[in-house]
């Protein structure tokens, strides 16, 4: 008798286990990666500007959720842009995440420290060597709290129109998407039950209210959007850019005559209405109780055709070893697709031009899509051949780009990985 209590005993504690392992968790965790010091800040290719003051924190902010034997970790980070050469880095200290599922993106904020190590024609640069070793340690760290703080946890999803003056096109005010993605997860157990863990917004505009003009550091308008988050609804609030190329900008034409208003008050007033438009999208959205996750990707390769741009990554101190040849003619990156319940993302090295950024959106196995900008890497525009070099208002961005055939590459590349991938499922 006593053999066959133990025996249910311990066939109950292996299904306990199993049905633990088959639990949709979410963990979540920043760190402030304000520098101490006043340190040269970037607004984009080119020699950084030094600051003279600061506003508001700079973070690193990751979002982790499990289930079976799948673990994604989302990043933000309050910075132009982020190299995977220094990404790679901090998955290189990351514990029991695969390499290849830790998405790392940049809010894009013009007002934080330069991180690609831009050169002047003497070979000298503006970035801060040592405060961005010191960034890669804090990327890991906080990933690795946001691992150790997973409890099983309930998901949410949501993809609506953001109204009020947030963002508009400067190039052509109404060529831009509206729509704002929020991924939001409640913890389901324990002395957490019921309590908000992360929300994640997902909209494309550019942090670039104070820009260098400033000469502050600042996370722009995506600090008052975590503070309004989390002020109302507890958790981590991560702010994950879109496809904001020419040029998806804030919408802040209110200053009298025509002069931008760019004063902290407006990142403020922004990153305020941002924040209560999420919370307004996700509100309603019906809870996922054990969700679904699948995590998928590719390394693929662009040619370097713009002489400005293998200037750039030639001479960087950080890409260095980045290019496939000595030339710096072709270089690698990673995209990833991921399934979040029955929401579904894709991932951009760059700066995508909306046209771009809907065409892939439309072709997604669900109403539910989300694109990321700015993740694994800031390669520049993404713009296609029809677009590139065709009128005068794109000169900046096809001079910045990487090349003509860039767009039809990541384009090409990113429909493989959404028709070959399975359709997101509940």
């Amino acid at each position: 008798m006593k053999t066959k209590s133990l025996l249910i005993l311990v066939v109950l504690f292996y299904s306990v286990l199993q049905l633990d392992a088959q639990t949709f968790k979410a963990g979540a965790a920043l760190r402030v990666i304000t520098p101490e010091n006043l340190i040269p800040i970037s607004g984009g290719a080119g020699m950084p500007t030094m600051s003279v003051g600061k506003k508001g924190d700079l973070f690193v902010r990751a979002l982790v959720m499990e289930k079976g034997e799948t673990r994604i970790a989302i990043v933000g980070i309050d910075n132009l842009g982020w190299p995977a050469q220094l990404g790679d880095r901090s998955r290189e200290l990351i514990k029991g995440i695969p390499h290849e599922n830790i998405l790392i993106g940049a809010t894009h904020t013009h007002s934080a420290p330069e991180a690609y190590g831009f050169t002047d024609e003497n070979g000298n640069t503006g970035a801060d060597l040592e405060y961005l070793d010191w960034c890669v340690k804090q990327i890991a760290d906080a990933v690795n709290e946001a691992v150790a703080n997973l409890e099983p946890a309930s998901l949410k999803t949501a993809v609506g129109e953001a109204k009020g003056e947030i963002a508009y096109n400067f190039y052509a005010p109404q060529l831009y998407d509206p729509r704002m993605g929020v991924i939001q997860t409640i913890a389901t157990s324990g002395k957490n039950k019921g309590k908000t863990i992360a929300t994640l917004v997902n909209y494309a505009n550019h942090p670039e209210i104070l820009g260098t003009r400033r000469q502050v550091i600042s996370p722009d308008f995506c600090g008052p959007l975590y503070d309004r988050i989390e002020s109302k609804t507890g958790g981590i609030a991560i702010y994950m850019n879109g496809a904001l190329g020419g040029m998806i900008t804030a919408d802040n034409r209110r200053q009298e005559g025509n002069e931008l208003s760019d004063y902290w008050d407006e990142c403020v007033r922004i990153g305020n209405l941002m924040a209560d438009e999420a919370l307004r999208i996700i509100e309603s959205a019906p809870v996922e109780t054990n969700p679904q996750i699948f995590c998928t990707s590719k390394v693929i390769q662009f040619p370097i055709e713009s002489k400005e741009m293998q200037h750039i990554f030639k001479n960087s101190p950080i890409i260095d070893g980045a290019g496939q040849n000595n030339d710096f003619s072709v270089i690698s990156t990673r995209l990833n697709l991921l399934n979040i319940g029955d929401a579904q993302v894709i991932t951009a090295p760059g700066e995508a031009l909306p046209n771009i950024g809907y065409y892939l959106r439309r072709h997604m196995k669900t109403e539910k899509s989300f694109f990321f900008g700015l993740t694994h890497d800031s390669f520049g525009y993404l713009l296609v051949k029809e677009d590139f070099n065709s009128f005068k208002r794109y000169d900046y961005i096809s001079r910045t780009s990487l090349g003509e055939m860039t767009g039809e590459i990541y384009v090409r590349e990113a429909m493989k990985l959404i028709e070959e991938s399975p359709a997101p499922v509940k």
